[in-house]
Protein backbone atom coordinates (compact mmCIF):
# COMPACT_ATOMS: atom_id res chain seq x y z
CA UNK A 1 0.00 0.00 0.00
CA UNK A 2 1.32 3.17 -0.65
CA UNK A 3 1.49 6.08 2.20
CA UNK A 4 -1.69 8.16 1.06
CA UNK A 5 -3.25 4.97 1.66
CA UNK A 6 -2.14 4.06 4.63
CA UNK A 7 -2.42 7.39 6.22
CA UNK A 8 -6.08 7.59 4.86
CA UNK A 9 -6.70 4.43 6.87
CA UNK A 10 -4.62 5.20 9.66
CA UNK A 11 -7.24 8.78 10.20
CA UNK A 12 -10.17 6.81 9.24
CA UNK A 13 -9.72 4.02 11.81
CA UNK A 14 -9.01 6.98 14.39
CA UNK A 15 -12.04 8.47 13.40
CA UNK A 16 -13.59 5.08 13.48
CA UNK A 17 -12.27 4.61 17.06
CA UNK A 18 -13.52 7.52 18.49
CA UNK A 19 -17.12 7.66 17.04
CA UNK A 20 -17.25 3.74 18.71
CA UNK A 21 -16.04 5.13 21.90
CA UNK A 22 -18.03 8.18 21.75
CA UNK A 23 -21.56 5.60 20.92
CA UNK A 24 -20.68 3.64 23.49
CA UNK A 25 -20.40 6.84 26.45
CA UNK A 26 -23.73 7.91 25.41
CA UNK A 27 -25.24 3.98 25.37
CA UNK A 28 -23.89 3.56 28.81
CA UNK A 29 -25.39 7.48 30.09
CA UNK A 30 -28.66 6.85 28.30
CA UNK A 31 -28.79 3.20 30.53
CA UNK A 32 -28.85 4.57 33.73
CA UNK A 33 -31.72 6.50 33.28
CA UNK A 34 -33.90 3.59 31.15
CA UNK A 35 -35.46 0.27 33.73
CA UNK A 36 -34.72 -2.69 32.87
CA UNK A 37 -38.94 -4.23 32.43
CA UNK A 38 -42.28 -2.54 31.32
CA UNK A 39 -43.62 0.35 34.07
CA UNK A 40 -47.17 1.07 34.15
CA UNK A 41 -49.01 4.21 35.66
CA UNK A 42 -49.96 3.36 39.64
CA UNK A 43 -53.26 5.48 39.84
CA UNK A 44 -55.69 2.92 39.60
CA UNK A 45 -59.33 3.63 37.80
CA UNK A 46 -60.27 3.22 34.15
CA UNK A 47 -57.14 5.50 32.80
CA UNK A 48 -54.94 3.94 30.34
CA UNK A 49 -51.63 2.96 31.58
CA UNK A 50 -48.36 5.68 31.35
CA UNK A 51 -46.16 3.73 28.67
CA UNK A 52 -42.56 4.46 29.77
CA UNK A 53 -39.53 2.90 27.36
CA UNK A 54 -37.01 0.23 28.52
CA UNK A 55 -33.64 -1.30 27.34
CA UNK A 56 -35.02 -3.41 24.53
CA UNK A 57 -36.99 -0.45 23.01
CA UNK A 58 -34.17 2.02 23.77
CA UNK A 59 -31.98 -0.40 21.56
CA UNK A 60 -34.07 -0.70 19.21
CA UNK A 61 -34.47 3.03 18.53
CA UNK A 62 -30.67 3.59 19.36
CA UNK A 63 -29.17 0.74 17.10
CA UNK A 64 -29.91 1.66 13.53
CA UNK A 65 -29.40 5.46 14.04
CA UNK A 66 -26.26 4.48 15.49
CA UNK A 67 -24.78 2.20 12.50
CA UNK A 68 -26.48 5.09 10.55
CA UNK A 69 -23.79 7.77 12.04
CA UNK A 70 -21.17 5.01 12.17
CA UNK A 71 -21.27 4.38 8.26
CA UNK A 72 -21.44 8.36 7.79
CA UNK A 73 -18.16 8.54 9.76
CA UNK A 74 -16.52 6.00 7.71
CA UNK A 75 -16.99 7.40 4.59
CA UNK A 76 -16.24 10.79 6.22
CA UNK A 77 -13.21 9.59 7.53
CA UNK A 78 -12.18 7.72 4.35
CA UNK A 79 -12.96 10.80 1.99
CA UNK A 80 -11.38 13.48 4.35
CA UNK A 81 -8.48 11.01 5.38
CA UNK A 82 -7.59 10.73 1.70
CA UNK A 83 -7.65 14.29 1.28
CA UNK A 84 -5.70 15.21 4.51
CA UNK A 85 -2.80 12.79 3.36
CA UNK A 86 -3.07 13.74 -0.23
CA UNK A 87 -2.29 17.51 1.12
CA UNK A 88 0.18 16.47 3.58
CA UNK A 89 1.98 14.62 0.93
CA UNK A 90 1.92 17.10 -1.09
CA UNK A 91 5.51 18.55 -0.37
CA UNK A 92 7.27 14.80 -0.86
CA UNK A 93 5.97 14.35 -4.51
CA UNK A 94 7.82 17.71 -5.24
CA UNK A 95 10.62 15.91 -3.43
CA UNK A 96 10.79 13.05 -5.11
CA UNK A 97 10.56 14.91 -8.34
CA UNK A 98 13.56 16.80 -7.51
CA UNK A 99 15.29 13.48 -6.87
CA UNK A 100 14.41 12.17 -9.78
CA UNK A 101 15.50 14.94 -12.00
CA UNK A 102 18.84 14.85 -9.93
CA UNK A 103 19.30 11.34 -10.71
CA UNK A 104 19.17 11.85 -14.67
CA UNK A 105 21.67 14.39 -13.79
CA UNK A 106 19.93 17.98 -13.82
CA UNK A 107 21.38 19.27 -11.22
CA UNK A 108 20.02 23.30 -11.62
CA UNK A 109 16.87 22.15 -10.48
CA UNK A 110 15.52 23.61 -6.94
CA UNK A 111 12.28 22.86 -5.19
CA UNK A 112 11.78 26.03 -3.31
CA UNK A 113 9.15 24.31 -0.97
CA UNK A 114 6.78 27.65 -0.24
CA UNK A 115 4.96 27.74 2.93
CA UNK A 116 5.32 27.85 6.89
CA UNK A 117 8.84 26.87 8.31
CA UNK A 118 7.68 23.18 9.26
CA UNK A 119 9.74 19.65 9.01
CA UNK A 120 9.08 19.29 5.16
CA UNK A 121 10.42 22.94 4.32
CA UNK A 122 13.19 22.07 6.23
CA UNK A 123 13.85 18.91 4.75
CA UNK A 124 13.35 20.65 0.93
CA UNK A 125 15.88 23.50 1.63
CA UNK A 126 18.06 21.35 2.74
CA UNK A 127 18.05 19.12 -0.20
CA UNK A 128 18.32 22.17 -2.54
CA UNK A 129 21.60 22.88 -0.34
CA UNK A 130 22.91 19.13 -1.25
CA UNK A 131 21.62 20.15 -4.79
CA UNK A 132 23.06 23.47 -4.66
CA UNK A 133 26.58 22.21 -3.08
CA UNK A 134 26.53 18.57 -5.46
CA UNK A 135 26.27 21.24 -8.63
CA UNK A 136 29.10 23.27 -7.53
CA UNK A 137 31.25 20.05 -7.00
CA UNK A 138 30.42 18.52 -10.10
CA UNK A 139 31.22 21.89 -12.20
CA UNK A 140 34.69 22.12 -10.48
CA UNK A 141 35.53 18.55 -10.97
CA UNK A 142 34.75 18.73 -14.64
CA UNK A 143 36.65 22.13 -15.00
CA UNK A 144 39.75 19.86 -12.83
CA UNK A 145 39.37 17.29 -15.30
CA UNK A 146 39.46 19.67 -18.40
CA UNK A 147 42.76 21.18 -17.22
CA UNK A 148 44.01 18.14 -15.98
CA UNK A 149 43.69 16.57 -19.56
CA UNK A 150 45.06 20.05 -21.16
CA UNK A 151 48.22 20.26 -19.04
CA UNK A 152 48.73 16.61 -19.42
CA UNK A 153 48.26 16.42 -23.03
CA UNK A 154 50.99 19.50 -23.24
CA UNK A 155 54.13 17.54 -22.27
CA UNK A 156 52.99 14.69 -24.21
CA UNK A 157 52.37 16.62 -27.31
CA UNK A 158 55.77 18.08 -26.50
CA UNK A 159 57.48 14.74 -26.28
CA UNK A 160 55.93 13.59 -29.42
CA UNK A 161 57.15 16.44 -31.29
CA UNK A 162 60.32 16.12 -29.94
CA UNK A 163 60.68 13.13 -30.91
CA UNK A 164 59.48 13.51 -34.72
CA UNK A 165 62.47 16.18 -35.08
CA UNK A 166 64.78 13.61 -33.96
CA UNK A 167 63.85 10.82 -36.41
CA UNK A 168 63.38 12.99 -39.26
CA UNK A 169 66.87 14.97 -38.65
CA UNK A 170 69.80 12.74 -38.08
CA UNK A 171 72.08 15.11 -37.48
CA UNK A 172 70.21 16.18 -34.13
CA UNK A 173 72.20 16.71 -31.15
CA UNK A 174 71.24 13.57 -28.97
CA UNK A 175 72.70 15.48 -25.73
CA UNK A 176 69.99 18.13 -26.21
CA UNK A 177 67.29 16.40 -27.11
CA UNK A 178 67.64 14.10 -24.29
CA UNK A 179 67.80 17.52 -21.79
CA UNK A 180 64.49 18.67 -23.40
CA UNK A 181 63.37 15.53 -22.77
CA UNK A 182 63.77 15.13 -19.46
CA UNK A 183 62.59 18.64 -18.65
CA UNK A 184 59.11 17.40 -19.97
CA UNK A 185 59.05 14.07 -18.43
CA UNK A 186 59.65 16.22 -14.85
CA UNK A 187 57.10 18.30 -15.48
CA UNK A 188 54.74 15.75 -16.39
CA UNK A 189 55.79 14.04 -12.99
CA UNK A 190 55.32 17.03 -10.80
CA UNK A 191 52.13 17.35 -12.25
CA UNK A 192 51.29 13.86 -11.32
CA UNK A 193 52.73 14.39 -7.85
CA UNK A 194 50.37 17.22 -7.53
CA UNK A 195 47.44 16.25 -8.55
CA UNK A 196 47.78 12.40 -6.47
CA UNK A 197 48.70 14.75 -3.55
CA UNK A 198 45.45 16.73 -4.40
CA UNK A 199 43.22 13.80 -4.21
CA UNK A 200 44.88 12.69 -1.10
CA UNK A 201 43.64 15.94 0.63
CA UNK A 202 40.65 15.99 -0.55
CA UNK A 203 39.88 12.60 0.41
CA UNK A 204 40.83 13.22 4.40
CA UNK A 205 42.87 10.18 4.42
CA UNK A 206 45.68 10.97 6.91
CA UNK A 207 46.83 10.49 10.52
CA UNK A 208 46.22 13.22 12.71
CA UNK A 209 48.60 14.15 15.29
CA UNK A 210 49.82 17.38 17.70
CA UNK A 211 52.08 19.54 15.67
CA UNK A 212 53.60 23.59 15.72
CA UNK A 213 52.65 25.15 13.40
CA UNK A 214 55.25 27.59 13.58
CA UNK A 215 58.30 24.66 13.80
CA UNK A 216 56.30 23.54 10.17
CA UNK A 217 56.39 27.39 9.13
CA UNK A 218 60.49 27.57 9.97
CA UNK A 219 61.42 24.09 8.26
CA UNK A 220 59.55 25.42 5.09
CA UNK A 221 61.71 28.58 5.07
CA UNK A 222 64.83 27.01 5.78
CA UNK A 223 63.99 24.53 2.57
CA UNK A 224 62.99 27.26 0.44
CA UNK A 225 65.83 29.86 1.62
CA UNK A 226 68.41 29.23 -0.91
CA UNK A 227 65.73 29.91 -3.53
CA UNK A 228 65.02 33.28 -2.07
CA UNK A 229 69.19 33.88 -2.07
CA UNK A 230 69.59 32.86 -5.78
CA UNK A 231 66.74 35.35 -6.58
CA UNK A 232 67.85 38.33 -4.11
CA UNK A 233 64.79 38.40 -1.90
CA UNK A 234 64.60 38.85 1.91
CA UNK A 235 62.57 36.21 4.18
CA UNK A 236 61.52 37.39 7.70
CA UNK A 237 59.99 35.04 10.08
CA UNK A 238 57.96 35.68 13.14
CA UNK A 239 55.36 34.23 15.66
CA UNK A 240 54.37 32.16 18.53
CA UNK A 241 53.68 28.81 19.70
CA UNK A 242 50.75 27.53 17.42
CA UNK A 243 49.42 24.39 18.57
CA UNK A 244 47.04 22.77 15.86
CA UNK A 245 46.10 19.36 14.96
CA UNK A 246 46.84 17.71 11.12
CA UNK A 247 49.18 15.48 9.00
CA UNK A 248 52.43 17.14 9.31
CA UNK A 249 53.28 16.44 5.80
CA UNK A 250 50.15 17.94 4.00
CA UNK A 251 50.48 21.01 6.26
CA UNK A 252 54.44 21.22 5.67
CA UNK A 253 53.32 20.94 1.66
CA UNK A 254 51.02 23.74 2.37
CA UNK A 255 53.63 26.07 3.48
CA UNK A 256 56.14 24.73 1.12
CA UNK A 257 53.38 25.89 -1.41
CA UNK A 258 52.78 29.26 0.13
CA UNK A 259 56.27 30.40 0.51
CA UNK A 260 57.59 28.71 -3.01
CA UNK A 261 54.98 31.02 -4.01
CA UNK A 262 55.38 34.24 -2.46
CA UNK A 263 59.03 33.87 -3.62
CA UNK A 264 58.11 32.49 -7.26
CA UNK A 265 55.92 35.81 -7.46
CA UNK A 266 58.06 38.65 -6.13
CA UNK A 267 60.67 41.07 -7.22
CA UNK A 268 63.73 39.72 -8.04
CA UNK A 269 66.49 41.34 -6.04
CA UNK A 270 64.09 43.73 -4.23
CA UNK A 271 61.29 41.73 -2.97
CA UNK A 272 60.56 40.62 0.75
CA UNK A 273 58.65 37.64 2.06
CA UNK A 274 56.97 37.83 5.79
CA UNK A 275 55.86 34.30 7.23
CA UNK A 276 53.75 34.65 10.16
CA UNK A 277 52.27 33.05 12.79
CA UNK A 278 49.81 33.98 15.43
CA UNK A 279 47.26 31.88 18.03
CA UNK A 280 44.01 33.55 18.18
CA UNK A 281 40.49 31.88 20.71
CA UNK A 282 40.19 28.76 19.08
CA UNK A 283 42.06 29.30 16.22
CA UNK A 284 46.07 29.12 14.76
CA UNK A 285 47.07 31.74 11.95
CA UNK A 286 49.31 31.35 9.32
CA UNK A 287 50.08 34.66 7.18
CA UNK A 288 52.60 34.26 4.36
CA UNK A 289 52.80 37.64 2.72
CA UNK A 290 54.96 39.14 -0.32
CA UNK A 291 55.95 42.04 -2.66
CA UNK A 292 55.06 41.73 -6.20
CA UNK A 293 52.86 43.47 -8.80
CA UNK A 294 49.25 44.93 -8.03
CA UNK A 295 46.56 42.12 -8.23
CA UNK A 296 43.04 43.10 -8.73
CA UNK A 297 40.43 41.63 -6.22
CA UNK A 298 38.96 39.46 -9.27
CA UNK A 299 42.68 37.55 -9.99
CA UNK A 300 43.09 37.18 -6.53
CA UNK A 301 39.43 35.51 -6.23
CA UNK A 302 40.49 32.57 -8.72
CA UNK A 303 44.21 31.99 -7.54
CA UNK A 304 42.96 28.90 -5.18
CA UNK A 305 40.92 27.15 -8.13
CA UNK A 306 43.50 24.51 -10.27
CA UNK A 307 45.80 25.61 -12.88
CA UNK A 308 45.16 29.17 -11.96
CA UNK A 309 48.75 31.26 -11.98
CA UNK A 310 49.20 34.89 -11.14
CA UNK A 311 51.43 35.68 -13.96
CA UNK A 312 48.41 34.42 -16.23
CA UNK A 313 49.66 31.12 -16.86
CA UNK A 314 53.19 32.62 -18.42
CA UNK A 315 55.58 29.84 -17.83
CA UNK A 316 58.77 30.12 -16.41
CA UNK A 317 61.53 28.12 -14.46
CA UNK A 318 59.34 27.89 -11.71
CA UNK A 319 55.74 28.38 -12.60
CA UNK A 320 55.02 25.16 -11.15
CA UNK A 321 51.51 23.54 -12.77
CA UNK A 322 49.60 25.62 -11.44
CA UNK A 323 48.14 23.35 -8.54
CA UNK A 324 50.04 25.25 -5.69
CA UNK A 325 47.12 27.12 -4.03
CA UNK A 326 44.58 24.64 -5.27
CA UNK A 327 46.51 22.39 -2.75
CA UNK A 328 46.78 24.80 -0.23
CA UNK A 329 42.81 25.13 -0.30
CA UNK A 330 42.52 20.97 -0.63
CA UNK A 331 44.60 20.92 2.26
CA UNK A 332 43.08 23.86 4.67
CA UNK A 333 39.50 22.20 4.14
CA UNK A 334 41.40 18.95 5.19
CA UNK A 335 42.23 19.93 8.22
CA UNK A 336 38.87 21.79 8.55
CA UNK A 337 40.13 25.35 8.29
CA UNK A 338 39.64 28.51 5.99
CA UNK A 339 42.02 30.03 3.37
CA UNK A 340 41.76 33.72 2.62
CA UNK A 341 43.75 35.91 -0.45
CA UNK A 342 43.99 39.27 -0.25
CA UNK A 343 45.77 41.84 -2.20
CA UNK A 344 48.05 44.42 -1.16
CA UNK A 345 47.52 47.62 -1.69
CA UNK A 346 51.65 48.26 -2.08
CA UNK A 347 51.65 45.33 -4.87
CA UNK A 348 51.87 40.98 -3.96
CA UNK A 349 49.52 39.18 -2.01
CA UNK A 350 48.52 38.11 1.70
CA UNK A 351 47.51 34.90 2.41
CA UNK A 352 46.21 33.59 5.40
CA UNK A 353 45.14 29.84 6.43
CA UNK A 354 43.39 29.64 9.69
CA UNK A 355 43.29 26.05 11.43
CA UNK A 356 41.85 25.09 14.64
CA UNK A 357 44.04 24.86 17.20
CA UNK A 358 44.53 21.72 19.02
CA UNK A 359 42.45 20.61 22.01
CA UNK A 360 44.54 20.99 25.92
CA UNK A 361 46.30 18.00 26.45
CA UNK A 362 45.70 15.88 29.64
CA UNK A 363 48.45 14.92 31.72
CA UNK A 364 48.29 11.79 33.84
CA UNK A 365 49.57 11.73 37.48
Amino acid sequence: MSVRLKLTLSYAGFLMLAAALLLAVVWVFLLRYVPDGVLTSPEPGPSPRLFIPNQSDLLRAFAPRAAAVWAFLLVFGLLGGWILAGRMLAPLTRITEATRLAADGSLSHRIRLPGRQDEFRELADAFDAMLERLEAHVAEHQRFAANASHELRTPLATTQALLDVARNDRNLDTDELVDRLRTVNARAINLTEALLLLSRAGQRSFTREHLDLSLIAEEATETLLPLAEKRGLTIETSGDVTPTVGSHTLLLQMTTNLVHNAIIHNRPGQGTVWVTTSVHPGAVVLAVENTGEKLTPHLVSTLAEPFQRGTERVRTNHAGVGLGLAIVKSITDAHDGTLTLIPRPAGGLRVTVRLPTAPPTVRRP
